[in-house]
């Protein structure tokens, strides 16, 4: 990890020393830190994507087989006639282990790469493009994260998408049957490529629109200095920059989503992604279950950028962005 910095809070570097990015906040960024966004991460985005999953199982399918599935409300009860309520929460499993990998590395290792990127390019470039910063480190982290989170991915989408009664839907058996068929699942990162298209752009879109955002709130809205305001009130700041840069989100990754769950149709096995493109439509990837996806994600963008800064909060390492 990035080299220990000391525990004694700075605000910039000591007299005659260069700048070091991460002493430029209200808490020095030492492994400490990184670590503890780490867990963040994972609180983040494993218990949010484990909480929305009836969310996910119904857009997997609308984005599947969109003649059965027409609308969200028409998708759950069509699952929940055909399957039971145990039907709406299939996948939870891969969806925790899985997201919470992800999250572990996407925050933690965003935090890392700001400091990294900030330091390469020095104290006046990292100010006046703060944005390049926020774009390349988002992507890095999340460059890493898709690779924790793929094998998971795939066992999900597989139980989610699924005919009922032909794939197993508990953790183990999934993804030991993913495993002995991988020749044809093509388990564990067969999915790896889409997962890269649809993650990394949602990603940049997700961090740069957040930090850009609380920057607009706290240089328009609430123009005093950021330490002024209450907990509450910064908390609440995040969670609606959370929620509009998870709208944006949505839409420049919906196409790779719907690509992703094309993948785990049988129908489609063997075929290549141009293909199965192709096959579908560029209308239908880019459209179908995009409203639900919106609500899904610009809920779920909200609540783990605001879980992400409560947990910072309490360990007093203060909220993200800002003037």
């Amino acid at each position: 990890m990035y080299p220990p910095v000391r525990s004694a809070v700075a605000a910039a570097a000591p007299e005659g020393k260069p700048w070091d990015s991460r002493l430029a906040g209200a808490v020095p960024h030492d492994n400490s830190y990184y670590f503890k966004c780490m867990m963040a991460g994972i609180l983040s985005c494993g218990g949010t994507h484990t909480g929305v999953v009836s969310l996910d199982v119904a857009k997997c399918n609308m984005q599947t087989n969109p003649g059965k599935y027409k609308g969200l409300v028409g998708a759950i009860k069509t699952i929940a006639a055909e399957e039971g309520v145990g039907g709406l929460v299939k996948g939870w499993g891969p969806t925790l282990i899985g997201y919470s990998a992800q999250g572990f590395f996407k925050f933690g290792f965003y935090e890392i790469f700001k400091d990294v990127y900030s330091n390469a390019v020095g104290e006046k470039a990292a100010k006046e493009y703060k944005g390049l910063i926020w774009l390349g480190a988002s992507a890095s982290a999340e460059f890493i994260a898709d690779i924790a989170l793929c094998p998971m991915e795939m066992v999900k989408v597989k139980v989610q998408t699924s005919v009922p009664g032909t794939w197993p839907t508990s953790l183990v058996a999934a993804t030991s049957k993913m495993m002995a068929t991988s020749a044809e699942t093509r388990f564990p990162f067969g999915s790896l490529v889409p997962l890269w298209s649809r993650q990394i752009p949602y990603t940049m879109a997700k961090f740069y629109f957040f930090e850009k955002i609380v920057q607009l709130f706290y240089e328009h809205v609430l123009t005093e200095d950021k330490s002024t305001y209450s907990k509450g009130t910064q908390l609440s700041v995040t969670f609606a920059s959370g929620y509009l840069a998870g709208v944006v989100c949505a839409i420049v990754s919906h196409p790779a989503d719907s690509l992703v769950s094309q993948l785990g149709k049988v129908e489609n096995k063997g075929k290549g992604f141009g293909q199965i493109a192709n096959e579908v439509g560029l209308m239908n990837l880019c459209t179908k279950g995009l409203g639900t996806r919106i609500l899904m994600i610009g809920t779920l963008t909200g609540l783990q950028w605001w879980i992400y800064d409560t947990f910072k909060t309490a360990f007093g390492m203060g909220t993200t962005g800002g003037k």
